[in-house]
């Protein structure tokens, strides 16, 4: 029994020390160099509902990138057709299921029926009648790869909004998919939710544009827009009145360079106006095209858009070598920032939508985390007073018990890096009274058997052996509904499961294992002659 009761309490011991070690750094910030290196760093993390902050649930609009895909497979199919020599009369998407092709010579039906199976797996291709019995076709996107589309949008969302959030400096945010396209963003102690707002949701679509000098903007606004050309507008704000104006522009449909290829983009100070401004910097294929189209268009004005808003349209005077630009717009040092992160993120695939939006004010958070507290510090002292009451020593050892499971649930938390919330104090303080309840079993089954006039080790041992049953009966049913309120609940009723589920786990482990130990100690160890209880 010794040499049982010492490798027992090994496992105890060492199941204490790996949770102070995952509670160091909630106890303490000033820890030493090397612990970060070797061990855990994260601490318990606060919801917003503790430390206050912004919620918001974000739907990605997946088939808006279904129809940036289709057209894309449109600007390929064209170049496709001009190396074949296949000329066409009509090539247009249609909604976000399809394309239509419709060829100028009936001999080419043949030559582009292949080259449409061997270049585009993803498309189910359909001959259809055209005009004048001409060979036409349609370009139907299978649903394998429309769903396999929508789900990168998210995904590649997902990364994209995460990346932002690290640049902005939110500490501890929480960003995960949920069911559909949406995706749950919680940022703590973010103290401006409007800029937050814009820049998580801003779909950071870059575009270089040559402005149409030869048609008049007043003849396009009066709805005579030539063929090819769209109207875009700049929008300008009076720093002395703070008044907008919108400046419209008639620009080339044509995109010449898109902000894929940028590398980065860094906010500069203009030494002559003191102005911020944006310096982008494109990759080598980037700083190719970029030199190629400014020393083709020489004199002429290249418009800078982003989310089809015109920030500048400077008149390109030589060739621009080495991959730099300059976007300027009258920026703000914040607005300058914030168009910097965008742009070194990467655009959205497909723009979100807010389903859901709530901030939570720090001192609504500070109230919940004292009234939270105090809840729990009153329960888990009647508890105490009256487990000590009502069953001596034997309460007296339950509730170390319980102070230790507690431990253990916040060690849980700091272990698999789940969040504490407000309905998560709600789960302890249950836990709190879960736990007491079986070593009420015991106690109980242990005083039957006393009375039966058994020794104190014999009636330890069949108290705890008859209530086992029992308890594990109890606890793992309790466990089966909160791992169901994990998996299929949202926001506070997740946050409850979480604590639950730990404290279940730590309630067994204290209630059984632990007690069981101090019990041994005291009655086979000390060979005390009579159980307390």
């Amino acid at each position: 029994m010794s040499k049982s009761l010492g490798w027992r309490s090994g496992i105890v011991l060492f199941v204490i020390l790996i949770g102070f070690t995952y509670l160091m750094p909630t106890f303490t910030g000033d820890l030493p160099g090397w612990w970060s290196n070797v061990l855990p760093r994260d601490k318990i993390h606060l919801g917003l509902d503790l430390q206050g902050g912004m919620h918001l649930v974000l739907e990605v609009q997946a088939l808006k990138a279904v129809e940036s895909h289709l057209e894309r497979v449109i600007e390929e199919l064209k170049l496709d057709l001009r190396k074949k020599k296949i000329r066409y009369i009509e090539l247009s998407r249609h909604g976000n299921e399809r394309v239509s092709v419709a060829l100028m010579r009936a001999r080419d039906a043949g030559a582009f029926e292949k080259m449409a199976e061997d270049s585009y797996p993803d498309f189910e291709i359909k001959p259809v009648q055209g005009d004048e019995n001409l060979p036409a076709f349609d370009f139907v996107l299978i649903a394998k790869a429309k769903t396999r589309i929508m789900k990168m949008a998210v995904d590649q969302a997902l990364e994209t909004i995460r990346n932002r959030i690290d640049q902005f400096g939110v500490s501890e945010p929480d960003i995960r998919p949920q069911e559909g396209s949406r995706i749950l963003i919680q940022l703590p102690g973010v103290k401006d939710p409007k800029r937050a707002i814009e820049l998580i949701g801003k779909t950071a679509l870059l575009e270089f544009k040559l402005v149409d000098e030869e048609h008049s903007v007043d003849e396009a606004l009066k709805g005579n827009i030539p063929p090819g050309d769209e109207i875009l507008y700049q929008v300008k704000i009076d720093p002395k009145t703070g008044r907008k104006t919108k400046v419209p522009f008639l620009l080339k449909k044509r995109t010449l360079i898109t902000g894929e290829y940028l590398t980065d983009a860094r906010v500069q100070i203009d030494s002559q106006y003191n102005e911020p401004h944006v310096s982008i910097s494109f990759d080598a294929r980037g700083a190719r095209l970029f030199e190629q189209i400014t020393g083709q268009n020489i004199k002429k004005r290249l418009a800078i858009v982003l989310d089809k808003k015109v920030y500048s349209a400077p008149v390109i005077q030589d060739r621009i070598s080495g991959g730099k630009a300059q976007i300027t717009g009258r920026f703000s040092t914040d607005e300058a920032r914030d168009l910097a992160i965008v742009l070194r993120a990467g655009a959205l695939p497909a723009p979100v939508k807010i389903i859901e939006e709530r901030t939570v004010g720090p001192s609504l958070g500070k109230d919940s985390i004292e009234k939270g507290f105090k809840s729990m510090l009153i329960g888990g002292a009647i508890v105490i007073i009256f487990m000590v009451f009502y069953y001596g020593l034997s309460g007296v050892i339950a509730d170390l018990a319980l102070v230790l499971n507690i431990f253990f649930i916040m060690a849980g938390l700091a272990f698999f890096g789940a969040t504490l919330t407000l309905p998560g104090i709600a789960g302890i303080i249950l836990t709190i009274g879960m736990s007491v309840d079986a070593n009420v079993l015991v106690f109980e089954r242990i005083r039957e058997e006393t009375r039966l006039g058994k020794t104190p080790r014999a009636s330890i041992e069949g108290g705890y052996g008859k209530a086992l049953v029992t308890i594990l009966d109890a606890q793992v049913t309790t466990l089966i509904a909160a791992l169901v309120l994990f998996q299929f609940g949202t926001g506070p009723v997740r946050g409850f499961a979480v604590t639950l589920s730990i404290g279940i786990i730590a309630s067994l482990f204290t209630a059984i294992f632990v007690t069981r130990i101090v019990f041994d100690y005291l009655h086979v160890q000390l060979r005390m002659k009579k159980i307390y209880i």
